[in-house]
């Protein structure tokens, strides 16, 4: 079973048609709420894979949480570890913009995925949690969270991170900076946006060789996302291969990366490789990476955060 840790949320997205530049408009009387958060879109994508999956959250009594677990149900998502509360559901509001990329602002006030407790156990079943998003930032749950990784890596899970940066809901970057780099030892996967990384590392860096530094803090590999440039990995073993992206026509590029996380889990998983030491050759990290670019790119292709099944995948559509 892979477990993934972290925030459910409504995203309001724009319902207008797209303008010739691939943009939505500024209509804000046109906005659906849809269900997401990058950890929900992970363990959602990850059940739709084939994957064995496990939601570990807190979710709000009110419509959108019932709507929010509806949808983990509906997608064959385990809701044990899924704990309940009658604070409201987190919002986020999407503008896409030129390409299809987008940027959000949150009402998080007093949510209930903030007030998330650390579980005391974890199923005998579980060999992978997933961490990452805005659950990483807003306390208090932010400090249950990190917990719940600590221990996971105690027990020798395989831990894999996705920092998904927001900078608009951190107060003080430096002091993120320092809390993200004091995850890296209890981490096996790093996963993260050259954007994301550019970000950690400041704008004067080069990602990969951030991403180089971080895999020596712990990591056993880290992989960076370049859009629609493709994917590179750097392993602890001394490995730096790239896969390129897949041409597709972009919708918007919501839901692309939480994609990408569950592809890389389900497909190392598909190797045998979800330990707290993997180990893969330089053919089966390339095979990893083309399928996570494969789930991404359908996953670019429509709107809203709508990962792929199995099947799609299978047949290329």
């Amino acid at each position: 079973m892979i477990i993934v840790a972290g925030e459910a949320l409504i995203d309001l997205v724009p319902a207008g048609p797209r303008e010739q530049d691939g943009s939505a408009g500024d209509d804000l009387s046109a906005l659906l709420p849809k269900r997401g958060g990058g950890p929900y879109n992970t363990a959602v994508a990850l059940a739709r894979l084939g994957s064995p999956t496990a939601f570990c959250s807190r979710l709000s009594i009110d419509h959108f949480g019932r709507a929010l677990l509806g949808g983990l149900t509906a997608d064959g998502v385990d809701t044990s570890l899924v704990q309940r509360g009658p604070e409201p559901t987190t919002l986020a509001v999407a503008h896409v913009g030129d390409g299809g990329s987008a940027e959000y602002s949150f009402h998080a006030g007093g949510t209930a995925d903030r007030l998330f407790t650390s579980p005391e156990t974890l199923p005998d079943a579980a060999r992978a949690v997933s961490f990452g998003t805005c659950s990483l930032v807003l306390e208090p749950g932010a400090s249950a969270y990190e917990d719940l990784m600590r221990r996971a890596s105690a027990r020798g899970l395989f831990t894999a991170l996705d920092p998904n940066v927001r900078p608009g809901l951190i107060p003080d970057a430096d002091a993120y900076r320092a809390r993200f780099r004091s995850w890296l030892p209890h981490v096996t996967l790093l996963k993260l946006s050259e954007e994301d990384a550019a970000w950690l590392a400041g704008p004067a860096a080069d990602p990969v060789s951030a991403a180089a530094e971080w895999l020596a803090a712990g990591p056993y590999a880290v992989v960076l996302t370049r859009g629609g440039a493709g994917l590179t990995v750097l392993t602890r073993d001394g490995l730096e291969l790239s896969v390129p992206g897949e041409r597709v026509t972009v919708v918007d590029t919501i839901g692309a990366g939480d994609t990408v996380n569950a592809a890389l889990l389900h497909r190392l998983d598909g190797h045998g490789a979800l330990t707290a030491a993997p180990a893969l050759g330089a053919d089966q990290w390339r095979d990893v990476l083309a399928f996570a670019a494969r789930a991404a790119a359908i996953t670019c292709s429509r709107a809203g955060a709508r990962p792929p099944y199995a099947a799609e995948l299978a047949t290329g559509r």
